[in-house]
This record gives C-alpha cells, structure tokens and sequence, in this order.
C-alpha cells in the first residue's frame, strides 16, 4: 500500500522532482561539471564518494526542501549512503521531499531506433529494500530515437511490464521513455509514443496508476491526454538537453507538466564554492524550475 500522504504531495503539490541520480558511465561527466577533474579519483569507489558528498551537500542545503521540491530521484548508492548523519531517504523525508530511486541498469544497444532497459534480474530485491528505507517510488529509463512505430511499442510494453513489478512491490513507478530532443524525427516520435502509452495506460487495471516522465515535447500540449488520464498520478519532464533558461520556457508552456530535471537543476554547482554560494546558485536554479512548473505562460490559440 502506498503512502497516502506521498501520493497527495506528488500528485497535487507544488513544486518539482530533482534527478540526482547519474550514475556509472555518466558520473564523471556530472563530476566534471561539479568542477571535480578526473585526477581527483583513481578507483570507482573514490568516484562515487565523490558524488555522494555533492549530493549530500545538495541534500543538507536549506534551500532544498519541500517547499518547492516535492521529490528527489536517488542512485541506488545514495539511496544506501547518508547526509546529515541520517540515511538519505529518511533525510529527504525529514525535510519533506519524497523519495524515489532509479531502477534501470542501463540500456541495451539501438534497434528499431530505440534503445530498451537491459535486464533487471534483482529488481523485486531492490524494490523490497527501498521500500523498506522509506522510498516511494521509481524511476526507470529507456530511449527513443527515431520514429519506428515498431520500436517504439516495444519500449512501451517493456516499461508498463516493469511498472507493473514495481507496483506489486508496492511503490509508485516513474515510466521514462525518453524521447532523443535532437531526434529529425522528433515531433513524429513523440506522437506515436503518445498513442503507444495511452494504449498501455488502457490496459491497467482500474485503480492502478503509474508516473510518466517524458521529453517536452515538439508540439506543445501535445501530453495533455496523459496529464488528464485517471491513471497517471503525475507527468513530469527531463530537460534531455535544453539549457535550463530553454526548458523552463518549454516546461512553462506545457500545462499540468512538473520538472524532474538533472543536469539543468545542477549546472551552476561547483565544488568551490562557499556554503553561501552553493546555497545561493542552487536557490536560483530552484526558484526558476519552480516556476516553469508552477506558473504556466499562455499559449496562443
């Protein structure tokens, strides 16, 4: 059963979902933004307790709350490590802000012009423990390239699938089909998986609801069937590239859509920083994230 005070504050708070879950091969990248060189790790251990003490220091800061973040999606490390001298789910929550973690091991190589998740043979181990340490839900993410009609069915089912493991584990799934925004068949490709969702969304049981995360899209509003469906809780977007100034103004201009960003909700950290600076650049990146999601700009008929 899910924490019904979890589910009001996601599906009808105010604010957004930050995604401080980069992980292996992206790691470095998101360090290297934090102003961390390469030099400064030699073992994959020491890599990610490097990323843990940025997350940790995002975490702890006193502008991120749940006054404006309503959820953080957390690598499966951080999930088990601690900020503050407490777990990192029991700190989130603490603070207000709903827990959730990534899933996925990665993706399988491109066909169809899509790239699946590869296998997760431990998931309902993993689901069990994060249940346990407090968390709410998922996140699981696959990617679309082209427009394949073909390909993209294929990464539909496969999420809805696993969406319906992780919901018999008793959490709440983020269902991530991220559509490549440098896609030339972008626009195309957010329509046909905007049928292939409702279709799978049509199959649920009554009752059961799933999240979705999801590229802003090419044409704007074109989510908003998913927005209003009885069985999605929330829909969140990715930046997937945009600056953050651009996916605010998409994110804006997109009705009853909320942020789940990464990288545009992190870019202007870096490890120098004094506690003030730190605090005051992630403040700015929160207050324009929360209103990108909050105060939607009209749009022309």
């Amino acid at each position: 059963m899910l924490d019904q005070d979890m589910v009001k504050k996601v599906s009808a708070g105010d604010g957004f979902i930050a995604a401080l879950d980069q992980s292996g091969g992206s790691t470095p990248k998101a360090l290297n933004g934090y102003g961390v060189d390469d030099s400064a790790w030699s073992t994959e251990e020491e890599m990610f307790g490097l990323i843990h003490e940025m997350r940790a220091r995002i975490i702890t800061s006193p502008v991120f709350d749940g006054k404006k973040v309503l959820g953080a999606i957390l690598f499966e490390r951080t999930m088990d490590g601690e900020a503050g001298g407490k777990s990192v789910p029991q700190a989130l929550l603490d603070k207000g802000i709903v827990p959730f973690i990534k899933v996925d091991k990665g993706l399988e190589a491109e066909a169809n012009g899509v790239q699946m998740m590869k296998p997760m043979p431990e998931l309902d181990t993993l689901l069990a423990r994060a249940k346990a340490l407090g968390v709410f839900g998922t996140k699981e993410r696959s990617v679309v390239n082209l427009a394949n009609r073909e390909g993209i069915a294929a990464i539909a089912a496969q999420q809805f699938e696993v969406g319906r493991q992780i919901l018999a584990g008793g959490l709440m799934p983020i269902i991530e089909p991220e559509v490549n925004i440098k896609s030339p068949e972008r626009a195309e490709a957010d329509q046909i998986l905007l049928e292939e969702i409702l279709k799978q969304l049509d199959a649920l049981p009554e009752g059961e609801q799933v999240m979705l995360k999801l590229s802003l899209p090419a044409k704007t509003g074109l989510f908003d069937p998913l927005v209003d469906h009885p069985k999605v809780l929330r829909v969140v977007a990715l930046s997937g590239g945009f600056s953050r100034t651009e996916a605010c103004v998409e994110l804006a201009r997109n009705r009853g859509i909320i942020a789940s960003f990464s990288r545009a909700l992190l870019n202007d950290l870096r490890q120098p920083m004094s506690d003030a600076e730190f605090d005051a650049s992630l403040g700015e990146a929160i207050d324009e994230i929360y209103a990108a999601s909050t105060a939607k700009a009209p749009v022309a008929a």
